[in-house]
């Protein structure tokens, strides 16, 4: 018998006004898997990301977390499924009031039973695994652009979630930088044995970390394979985006605008 996915999207649509965003999107993916996918800005990919977490719901089709339709989730059983998910925002998305601990402590202490809990060890352990133990005073003002991610992505495994979603992940960091975000990925998979799924224009971090890549293009996933599989894909609209290559088309966007 097949084991259930940890996710899966069947026929996903979503459109925004006259837009179409997600056109049939269809995915399973397996528990301890790291899936990136890639695409032109402005194509879904964050979109998808929050279908799969609830924040936004399909037109049509079905989403699930390990057998559980989430789409159609009462909200008070969604915010309790939610506790499963980990989510990495592009901007960090730290609280700017708040020091980096508080940051990490926050959904901890959204937790019913949160005052049974010793937060503040919790908080050095996810801080420890991403090496930053010891800077729980600091405000966001006082951190690096790499100190944030690292930071958001403590508070993102702070309730050890089975799914993390990175959302750019090395998006505004130096090649050194993103290369700590991608390795920070790799150990988190190993260490607390979670699926990820990644959503970025990194070509070099999508090679180091990812198992499976797809690429979302026109609502669909329009290539699903392993990384050399993606080195000699011969879809022209692939090879494009990968090599970094602008079309015609895309040069005569730029024109017009």
């Amino acid at each position: 018998m097949e084991p259930v996915p940890i996710i899966e999207l069947a026929n996903v649509h979503k459109r925004f006004g006259q837009q179409v965003v997600l056109d049939g999107v269809n995915l399973r993916l397996n528990r301890g898997e790291t899936a990136v996918v890639i695409g032109e800005s402005g194509m879904g990919k964050s979109v998808l990301l929050k279908h799969i977490v609830g924040l936004l719901s399909p037109d049509s089709g079905e989403i699930y977390y390990d057998g559980i339709r989430v789409d159609t989730l009462p909200r008070n059983q969604l915010m309790r499924l939610r506790e499963h998910f980990g989510y990495l925002f592009q901007l960090s998305a730290l609280f700017d009031s708040m020091t980096a601990g508080e940051n990490v402590a926050f959904p901890i202490r959204q937790q019913k039973n949160s005052k049974n809990l010793d937060i503040d060890k919790i908080v050095s352990e996810k801080l420890r695994l991403v090496g930053l133990d010891g800077i729980q005073s600091k405000m966001p003002s006082e951190m690096s652009g790499g100190q944030k991610k690292r930071v958001a992505l403590a508070r993102a495994i702070a309730l050890e979630p089975s799914v993390i979603l990175y959302d750019e992940p090395t998006t505004g960091l130096d090649p050194v930088r993103a290369d700590v975000i991608n390795e920070l990925i790799l150990r988190l998979q190993k260490s607390i044995n979670v699926t990820s799924i990644v959503v970025t224009h990194d070509m070099a971090s999508a090679y180091k970390v990812a198992d499976r890549i797809l690429m979302l293009h026109g609502g669909k996933f329009i290539f699903d394979g392993t990384c050399e599989e993606l080195k000699s894909c011969s879809i022209e609209r692939v090879r494009r985006f990968i090599e970094g290559r602008a079309s015609e088309e895309d040069m005569l966007s730029i024109e017009e605008a």
